[in-house]
């Protein structure tokens, strides 16, 4: 491994460490660099600025769920629209919550920063983004299912309660003390859960 890049990765690790600790806002770009044994000019030589520092560790899964979210929600109004009956198989739902949650566990620091540490910062409403994705979806789902149900159309206010439910359903589980085994046992429930209050909505 070049040398640039080791002093890359270890300015890196020394960031996520003050973030961690400090939040966005409060992290020391200084306290960053003693850590690493090398000045600011050096950190600037790789980092624009602070900014640019959180960035490089929270970009690329942040990138990927959102990605993640757009394919299913994508996949989800197609069978939707495709489907012969009104019935729905919760699996490939709860398959996909599973899949989502496994990979955030896996980039936990990241997500942890995303979703607590960031104030201060171009990503401090990621979670409101989030949301607004899933609000966007469920207000073409609504309007399919109503029109398929023959039921009066849901409203707005409700469609962003729903969608403001499914995502802080995943964020309280990264962001309390629960472990990956435990996060995993439970979105199976709240998956049954948010599918069953959806579908009973229609039900006449």
């Amino acid at each position: 491994m070049k040398p640039e890049t080791q002093t890359r990765e270890k300015l890196q690790q020394a960031a996520k460490e003050e973030f961690m600790e400090k939040g966005y806002a409060a992290a020391s770009l200084r306290n960053i660099c003693k850590k690493v044994a090398v000045t600011t000019g050096a950190l600037y030589f790789f980092f624009k600025d602070k900014e640019d520092l959180f960035g490089s560790l929270v970009d690329e899964p942040l990138k990927k769920i959102y990605e993640f979210m757009k394919t299913h929600y994508e996949v989800e109004i197609k069978e939707l629209k495709t489907a012969a009956t009104k019935n729905h198989d919760s699996k490939e739902d709860t398959e996909a919550a599973v899949m989502a949650l496994n990979y955030m566990f896996e980039h936990h620091d990241e997500f942890v920063l995303l979703l607590t540490k960031s104030a201060g910062s171009r990503y401090e409403n990621c979670t409101d983004r989030f949301i607004e994705i899933s609000e966007t979806h469920y207000r073409v789902l609504a309007d399919e299912m109503s029109e398929r149900c023959q039921t009066e159309r849901i409203d707005n206010y409700t469609i962003h309660w729903i969608s403001h439910l499914q995502i802080l359903s995943f964020v309280q589980l990264i962001t309390h003390d629960v472990s990956k085994e435990e996060a995993l046992k439970h979105i199976h429930t709240i998956v049954k859960f948010l599918i069953n209050g959806w579908f009973g909505i229609y039900r006449q």
